[in-house]
């Protein structure tokens, strides 16, 4: 019970009726008498407590337990509210979404990364409330496009969320990749996009939101999957491009 807690005025007229009930006590023949018994006597470690000491203990006992089963009602405990959705980075959806594919197919490969926009989260510098990311299995002969979104929308889930799987073979222009090769983030290739990209954002007007995609293309002469920093929405109706390589950060072209 708490140490603060004060006695009711009912629990404590239950506490005082105990105490001076009557106590019943059986004779020899099997029957009880309801006279009062007298003043127990002082017990010695060779005197027995009588049966009238023994049931006052009893009926004390009872009434502490009664009054500590007692407490306050707690106050309701308040939740804290949730945050807003935040966007976040190619890397850290990648890695929130890689360990999904691997349930999948245990020879689970990447093979591209882009940025997607959400309603209701702001896109931040290098971060996107919604990635999608393609995943191959070379021994299952399929691929699988797995997303992550901040918010629940008509065409994305809120988490990670598998789509269906479809047929694939390797031979076309993009090729899996190692994920240890991901050493860049979006993040860091903003950076390294916005140092080269003066004569661009310089210019008057205003500016398309940038996204991002990632891709390797092992007949190209970028010996490492590359980021694409895009000022609009894809490759063919971006108004300007950087390509960074996601190994290395170094500026691959730009135009």
């Amino acid at each position: 019970m708490d140490s603060n807690h004060r006695p009711t005025d009912y629990e404590s007229a239950a506490l005082t009726a105990v105490l001076r009930a009557p106590i019943f006590h059986f004779t020899t023949s099997n029957e009880f008498s309801r006279r009062p018994l007298a003043p127990a006597q002082k017990l010695t470690a060779a005197t027995p407590p009588s049966d009238s000491g023994f049931m006052r203990i009893l009926f004390v006992a009872l009434a502490a337990l009664l009054l500590a089963g007692c407490s306050d009602t707690p106050a309701p405990v308040s939740k804290a509210p949730e945050p807003p959705p935040a966007p976040i980075s190619g890397r850290q959806a990648f890695q929130y979404m890689y360990g999904s594919s691997r349930i999948w197919a245990t020879d689970s490969m990447p093979l591209t990364i882009r940025s997607m926009n959400v309603p209701d989260v702001k896109p931040e510098n290098g971060k996107a409330g919604a990635w999608e990311v393609v995943f191959v299995s070379e021994g299952m002969a399929r691929a699988r496009t797995y997303t992550w979104s901040a918010v629940e929308t008509e065409n994305v889930h809120k988490g990670v969320f598998p789509g269906p799987q479809e047929s694939w073979h390797a031979g076309g222009p993009n090729q899996p990749f190692s994920p240890a090769l991901l050493k860049i983030d979006t993040t860091e290739a903003l950076v390294e996009a916005i140092k080269i990209s003066g004569p661009y954002l310089d210019k008057p007007g205003q500016r398309p939101p940038v996204s991002y995609m990632l891709n390797y293309e092992s007949a190209t002469r970028f010996p490492n999957p590359v980021w694409r920093v895009l000022w609009g929405g894809s490759v063919s109706s971006a108004e300007y491009r950087v390509t960074v390589d996601a190994s290395t950060g170094k500026v691959l072209a730009h135009d």
